[in-house]
Parts: C-alpha cells; sequence; structure tokens
C-alpha cells in the first residue's frame, strides 16, 4: 500500500537539513592564523568565535579555523573582546 505525503512545513524543513552544504573554505585552502581578514569572517562583533552550524565548515575545517583564531589572538593579532 502506498502513502502519499503531503508537503507541508514540517516535511520542508526537514528536506533542507539533508541539502548538502557548500564550505565557505575551500578543502585544500591553508587557514593561517596570519590570515586576519579570512578569519574575522567567523568572528561575531563581540569576538566569539561563531559555531559550526552558521559558519558551515566542516569539523576538520572548523577545529583547524578555531586554532588559528586561538593563535592569532595570543600573537594579539586578533583582540580577545570587542570592546565597543
Amino acid at each position: 500500500m502506498h502513502f502519499s505525503k503531503k508537503l507541508n512545513k514540517n516535511n520542508l524543513s526537514n528536506m533542507a537539513l539533508y541539502n548538502k552544504k557548500i564550505s565557505p573554505i575551500k578543502t585544500n585552502e591553508v587557514l593561517d592564523y596570519k590570515d586576519i581578514d579570512l578569519l574575522r569572517k567567523f568572528i561575531t562583533e563581540q569576538g566569539k568565535i561563531l559555531p559550526r552550524r552558521s559558519t558551515g565548515l566542516m569539523s576538520k575545517q572548523q577545529k583547524k579555523l578555531t586554532k588559528a583564531i586561538k593563535q592569532a589572538r595570543i600573537l594579539a593579532l586578533l583582540p580577545f573582546l570587542n570592546k565597543d
């Protein structure tokens, strides 16, 4: 017996979860702590590192990104806090 699914908001949102995401950083691109312009794209106005669900990065890329941001903060290339 065949049951047809009705398309509603819940089904459409579930379908969106399974769509393949495109990573903003190429897989062969090197994340470097000296590339401040790239690192600033992944930091909020308060200076927090954006989570993986909002950056769209793969887990390995996110780990490398956080390492690069923390290293840039220690070397005073990026601020720890943005006091605006």
